[in-house]
């Protein structure tokens, strides 16, 4: 499989609703041989991760508003022109802390995260109720959250 040049236009792009979490992927997994991928959140006030780990970097651009991030022991407030980095294995969590929607971008190296966000926009389609589905998505993804 080769790679091909590409130009993603604003509005395009398939978005899933990963835990009341929008996210677009710009660049997947399939467009880069599986190296790295790129999305775009829009994380309301209050949403996002809650604190996990998974074998891939992942690399955070705020593009505006504010985004509370645990990185390993360490929590702060991310604002506009930001950039966090998590290396694999490292404990990080975030969550949408302005009063409009935070813009973030994420990148993922080697690209894995794709497969699990779309399970979990598939299979948790009801919340509360389906929340308990998470953990176990993970674990067939490699993404590991802290006390399960």
């Amino acid at each position: 499989m080769t790679s091909s040049p590409m130009i993603v236009h604003q509005g395009e792009g398939e978005v899933l609703d990963v835990l009341g979490v929008a996210l677009r992927f710009l660049c997947r997994a399939e467009d880069t041989r599986g190296a790295w991928s790129l999305m775009e959140n829009v994380i309301p006030e209050q949403a996002g991760p809650p604190p996990h780990s998974h074998p891939w970097d992942e690399a955070y651009y705020v593009i505006e508003g504010e985004v509370a991030f645990q990185i390993g022991d360490r929590r702060e407030l991310v604002r506009a022109g930001d950039f966090v980095y998590a290396p694999g294995g490292t404990v990080h969590a975030f969550q949408g802390a302005s009063k409009s929607p935070a813009r973030l971008l994420i990148f993922d190296a080697p690209a894995h995260a794709e497969s699990f966000f779309k399970d979990i926009d598939r299979e948790v389609t009801e919340l509360p109720r389906d929340l308990a589905k998470v953990p176990q998505i993970g674990a067939r993804h490699g993404v590991a959250f802290e006390g399960r």
